[in-house]
């Protein structure tokens, strides 16, 4: 069930029989949700932290007047809210995005694990440590990327993270998000949205269309980005 999880930590580190089923062992309720509901909500006392087991689900705040800002984005693979394990609560909002399945890890049984096995312990630090780089390098984009740019860089960015948990092939990937979808994760409007994608498909760098990107040309689509992967540290040093 949670294979994708696994194929994320050993894309970038070594991880032993033993400290799988650990893992497995602190697994506690699945659940699914349809698209576009929130499923944690600020400030929510919470005993769980909940891995994404398929889909895609996005952090969030928002303002009085509805206006919605994606702060990131969780592929297959990643937990949502790891930090809920020390902080107990969160400052942002949950959402599935996508249809999603996931798995619950109360926090009592992750106590257990990460006290009983040190390395998982680093592990599951390096993956807040990652979350907190992908987050930066969003600030960057909505910052100083030009509207084409900062577009580009999101699929460059997906491409990469899908591809280490088998959901992407070198030329696309599913990604069924609409526009509105997009332009909340881009602080764009989704009129801006739909005139970056349609300069992306006029230069033959990549469409998207039907729930599907298709990156027709990766060198050119990161360079028009100046998408740089070493912020996904996906060669890091062993722990």
């Amino acid at each position: 069930m949670i294979e994708t999880h696994f194929a994320r930590i050993r894309a970038r580190h070594a991880l032993s029989t033993e400290e799988e089923a650990a893992i497995r062992s602190a697994m506690g309720t699945s659940l699914s949700f349809e698209a576009h509901h929130t499923f944690v909500e600020a400030d929510t006392l919470l005993d769980v932290s909940i891995l994404i087991v398929e889909g895609i689900a996005g952090r969030y705040k928002d303002l009085r007047d509805g206006q919605r800002q994606i702060t990131e984005l969780h592929v297959p693979g990643d937990f949502t809210d790891l930090h809920s394990f020390t902080l107990k609560r969160l400052d942002h909002n949950l959402i599935a995005l996508t249809p999603c399945r996931v798995v619950l890890f109360p926090h009592a049984k992750l106590a257990e694990l990460t006290e009983r096995y040190p390395r998982i312990a680093r592990l599951y630090w390096f993956s807040t440590n990652l979350d907190a780089a992908i987050h930066r390098e969003w600030v960057l984009s909505m910052g100083r990327r030009s509207a084409i740019a900062r577009t580009a860089h999101l699929f460059c960015e997906l491409q990469v993270r899908l591809s280490l948990v088998g959901r992407a092939d070198p030329d696309g990937f599913d990604f069924r998000l609409s526009q509105v979808d997009l332009a909340e994760c881009l602080g764009m409007t989704s009129v801006h949205v739909n005139r970056s994608l349609r300069r992306l498909r006029e230069l033959g760098l990549m469409t998207f269309r039907n729930g599907r990107a298709e990156l027709h040309d990766v060198p050119g689509l990161r360079e028009l980005a100046e998408f740089d992967p070493s912020y996904l540290y996906l060669d890091p040093p062993p722990l």
